[in-house]
């Protein structure tokens, strides 16, 4: 749907346009230049304060509205016999958008991706008007998109925004979201001395390296161990000694 900005206070800059078309490079353009791009302001504010309350200041939109004011203003040609306001309008608005697709997403998203998107949301919204369940396959049969596209946009819609890992998740008590998350592996801290246990090990007879194993892997009691090969609990106690001794001996060099 066109967007009308047209107000009784908007200027009358028809005569001030053709000068400027007329006039070459130079301090005297420049000058009219801007007071077309001041007069047009207000116009420009005005369609910036439509995109307020979507996560972005109204201050920031209207610098952003004016820049697209600007670019409206470099490229309007009066000469094709249109209105001002009808070229500038969705230039503004163009320009508006832009900037909430290309900056204020949380998780980069790439262009095409936040396309589909835009389809897939249009598209649901027609078919729950419908009447009808917007299921993937109905989607990608509704916008001729493939149902891995219509799933890239569906996924899409949660990048827009980032949910805080405080934020409390009302389908579990109120628990924040940091703490559903995977919690700490400690198992992590053993990587540097596993590795630096490893040369150690290697060294070992198999016999020596077959009773650490069962003693601190498989979690097996001396006495158990001593059944297993045969020898005296005393034997294993000394086997055990002997072999830490020389993995430690080995990781300190």
């Amino acid at each position: 749907m066109a967007v009308d900005s047209r107000y009784a206070d908007d200027p009358d800059t028809d005569a001030a346009f053709s000068r400027l078309a007329a006039l070459s490079d130079g301090p005297a353009r420049e000058r009219l230049r801007g007071d077309i791009i001041c007069a047009w302001l207000p116009m420009a504010h005005r369609l910036a304060a439509r995109y307020r309350h979507r996560g972005e200041t109204l201050e920031d939109l209207r610098q952003i509205a004016a820049v697209g004011l600007v670019n409206a203003v470099d490229r309007f040609d009066p000469a094709v016999g249109r209105g001002f306001a009808p070229f500038a309008v969705p230039t503004i608005t163009g320009e508006i958008k832009r900037h909430f697709r290309d900056r204020l997403w949380s998780v980069h998203v790439p262009r095409r991706v936040q396309d589909f998107r835009n389809v897939v949301r249009l598209a649901t919204a027609e078919l729950a008007a419908s009447g009808l369940s917007p299921t993937s396959a109905r989607i990608a049969e509704h916008t001729g998109l493939s149902e891995d596209q219509v799933r890239q946009g569906c996924e899409a819609m949660h990048g827009f925004t980032a949910l805080s890992l405080e934020a409390r998740m009302t389908d579990d008590e109120g628990v924040p979201l940091g703490e559903r998350l995977a919690g700490e592996d400690h198992r992590f801290d053993l990587v540097l001395d596993r590795e630096a246990a490893r040369s150690g090990i290697l060294r070992l007879a198999d016999r020596e390296k077959r009773v650490l194993y069962l003693r601190f892997f498989a979690g097996m009691t001396q006495s158990a161990i001593a059944a297993e090969l045969g020898v005296s609990q005393m034997h294993v106690s000394r086997l055990i000694a002997e072999s830490c001794r020389l993995v430690r001996e080995t990781a300190a060099r």
